[in-house]
């Protein structure tokens, strides 16, 4: 079973996009929360978070490890284990939304608001769906291993969206 069971890109203007996702991982809500808030956390399976102030209005730098990119901003909202939000350069609003379930499940929906052209959605579609399964394997105790990291699944997944997209 995917641990991603809803991902679409919705149009909200011309070169506006809503990318939503909904996550439903085998994972405590307590282990959750700080691989989304966190440094370490973060590192596992998104990118080093050069500066993060955990706070309404602190900075953050993400820099991807699988790429050069790098994205500043800030913490736009902030409800300590239920929602963060970063606007970042690059990737625009990406904002977490926790829900335990029982004591060893967590729900997470997730929006990333951002800008660009309808060529780079089903690209930015596929890059959080892959990260996403980082996120899965980081909490079962393997980080993702940027050293190693390839295209290879991104472009898999990338062609099931576009595939999606036609139907």
């Amino acid at each position: 079973m995917s641990l991603v069971s809803h991902a679409t890109g919705e149009r909200r203007g011309e070169n506006h996009w809503l990318l939503r996702f909904e996550l439903h991982l085998p994972h405590a809500y307590a282990a959750v929360w700080p691989a989304l808030t966190t440094p370490d956390g973060l590192r596992g399976w998104l990118a080093a978070a050069d500066v993060l102030e955990r706070r309404l209005g602190g900075a953050i730098t993400l820099r991807w490890l699988n790429t050069t990119a790098v994205a500043t901003g800030r913490v736009t909202a902030w409800d300590v284990e239920r929602v963060a939000e970063y606007t970042v350069t690059e990737h625009g609003r990406i904002r977490f939304h926790l829900e335990p379930v029982g004591t060893d499940s967590t729900v997470i929906r997730f929006v990333n608001e951002r800008r660009g052209p309808e060529t780079e959605r089903l690209d930015r579609l596929a890059g959080w769906h892959e990260h996403f399964e980082l996120l899965d394997s980081a909490l079962a105790g393997r980080p993702a291993d940027w050293s190693a990291w390839t295209d290879i699944r991104r472009t898999a997944l990338r062609e099931a969206y576009a595939s999606f997209s036609r139907t």
